[in-house]
């Protein structure tokens, strides 16, 4: 078999190597996509049933696409959001191929260019970029042990509650993949325990728009990314049922209990902190935070925008909330399913290069590897906050093609345009 070689070899199929694709296309760079499963599988097969977009289809999208024959302001079904990427793939002829798998990548000694060890064979590429997203490995904290006699599952592997085993269920992490799944529960006539822990909670709506159109034009989706290790910032959005802002005491006024970060579990028994006032007060204050902000961006530009005083208004504080529980026995309670919805980790231990932390993340300006000809895609807070969003990843992309197509012109350069530009002056 001949040995396969490219310029631009782009690891991942979703969202982040497809937008990458349309780019380098335009920069008129060789490269090839390689998907390990399918296009946007992650939308179809991971996660739960009924998840929708978090942003409505006019905003959460590649400027270049509309999702059409969907209600601009709807919340599309993730099943949508798939077929969606793989038509945008279609539109810009992205060179994807899928089921296959990168094992390694490696510089050959001497030579720059890297080796590439996949599930098809051997490909040799100039670059490489690793367009594997910010939701690559489910975690679950090391807190309840399997042998504890408790199913127990990430909140990438939920489906719906009928998949679960009958009886209460404990919901770790207030998210909005968390807080989507408790009220989903709850909805469902389950007993739902909520593990809150410190969370952002914007409005979904506020004087007539969305929440992601204040955040644009108050510039907020552009604010710079974070110093490494503070990228994560939890914030629970919810698009289910039409769109609605995920409000705690509303949870709990119709069922829920909310308990703090969970923190042990000994004897049957799980433990949390003592945060859970404060965590539900940080989150109100960036509430009303998001509230000012609106009100003041109206005040500063005439917008005639109708008044809202009753997104002010606030439910009652719940039993839970005012007396909250330090620990809860499982079995007492009947619970006998603890789903984590404690977000992701990101490997890339198959890039064989000095461009990693102690920590194991890429060392990086704005997707840019300290490693020559190695780059990152889809990363969070890559650029800034919009970077893990279709559309902020999209811009990112194309940053990161216009850095490849400049080095390849830098490598082109055989010495005479300098000759000629100093003759001439």
């Amino acid at each position: 078999m001949a040995l396969e070689k490219t310029d631009t070899l782009v690891v991942g199929g979703g969202q982040a190597g497809i937008a990458l694709s349309e780019h380098l296309g335009k920069n008129k760079v060789p490269h090839l996509v390689l998907e390990k499963n399918r296009i946007a599988e992650a939308w179809r097969t991971g996660r739960w049933d009924a998840l929708v977009a978090n942003g409505p289809a006019w905003h959460d999208r590649f400027p270049n696409l509309d999702f059409k024959g969907d209600d601009p302001d709807a919340f599309v079904t993730k099943d949508r959001v798939a077929d969606y990427l793989v038509e945008y793939a279609e539109m810009v002829n992205a060179p994807i191929r899928e089921g296959v798998e990168v094992f390694k990548a490696e510089r050959l000694p001497g030579e720059g260019r890297f080796r590439v060890e996949t599930s098809a064979g051997i490909i040799e590429a100039n670059r490489i970029v690793a367009a594997t997203g910010a939701f690559q490995h489910p975690v679950i904290p090391p807190i309840v042990p399997e042998t504890a006699g408790i199913d127990q599952l990430h909140s990438f592997y939920y489906k719906n509650p009928k998949k679960l085993k009958e009886g209460a269920v404990m919901v770790v992490g207030a998210g909005s993949s968390g807080a989507q799944i408790a009220d989903e529960l709850n909805r469902a006539g389950r007993k739902v325990f909520l593990s809150v822990g410190p969370h952002d909670r914007p409005p979904r709506r506020y004087r007539g728009r969305d929440f992601v159109w204040w955040l644009g034009v108050l510039g907020l989706w552009d604010m710079a990314a974070m110093k490494p290790g503070t990228e994560h910032v939890t914030i629970s959005v919810s698009g289910a049922y039409g769109g609605q802002t995920m409000d705690f005491r509303r949870l709990a006024g119709e069922g829920v209990t909310l308990v703090g970060l969970t923190q042990g579990f000994e004897n049957g028994v799980l433990s949390f902190a003592d945060d859970l006032q404060k965590n539900i007060a940080a989150g109100d204050a960036n509430y009303l935070e998001m509230l000012e902000a609106a009100d003041a961006y109206v005040d500063r530009t005439g917008l005639n925008l109708p008044e809202e005083p009753e997104a002010r208004q606030s439910w009652p504080d719940p039993e839970c909330l005012t007396n909250p529980l330090a620990s809860i026995d499982l079995a007492k309670e009947g619970i006998t399913t603890i789903i984590w919805a404690t977000g992701f980790r990101q490997d890339f231990n198959w890039i064989k290069a000095d461009a990693f932390d102690e920590r194991g993340a890429p060392i990086h300006q704005r997707g840019v590897s300290v490693e020559p000809d190695i780059y990152f895609l889809g990363l969070p807070w890559q650029s800034r906050r919009g970077s893990t969003f279709i559309w902020g990843v999209w811009h990112d992309a194309k940053y990161i093609a216009d850095q490849i197509a400049i080095q390849r012109a830098y490598q082109d350069y055989d010495g005479e345009a300098a000759i000629v530009s100093t003759a001439a002056e």
